[in-house]
């Protein structure tokens, strides 16, 4: 594989919304009180915490591997959409004081679409090669 300047800022886009979406994590897992909050909020606590949690490292997952990180950033483009929604219709942008749950949501929203545009040839081999199997 020819490594040019498109592998390298996809695999930095990549590494960038996995460490925000692991980042948060720990708040998730632990039920941190701010993150129940949120989610008590939203009326999604604690199975929407949970499983917006196991959805965010999945999509890490995939992000970290090249063969699979457009199905991440296809992931993590979803959950931040969702997120960023959340934010500009119930929450505020503004979370009690703090602008850096949706800012970080809109850098992991930037890089997946980042990652779907550098990667689009590839999405269209795949679902190419899916229909073929069908």
């Amino acid at each position: 594989m020819d490594k040019n300047w498109t592998y390298y800022l996809e695999r930095a886009m990549a590494f960038l919304a996995t460490g925000i979406l692991w980042y948060t994590l720990y708040f998730k897992f632990t039920a941190e009180p701010t993150s129940v909050a949120l989610f008590t909020d939203l009326g999604a606590e604690p199975w929407g915490r949970i499983g917006t949690g196991v959805l965010e490292l999945v999509a890490g997952g995939l992000l970290l591997f090249r063969k699979t990180s457009y199905h991440g950033a296809l992931l993590a483009f979803g959950l931040m959409v969702g997120a960023i929604l959340s934010h500009l219709a119930i929450l505020g942008v503004k979370y009690q004081g703090d602008y850096s749950l949706f800012i970080m949501a809109c850098i992991v929203l930037l890089a997946s679409i980042i990652i779907l545009l550098l990667r689009k040839e590839d999405i269209k081999k795949f679902i190419a090669d899916a229909k073929a199997s069908t």
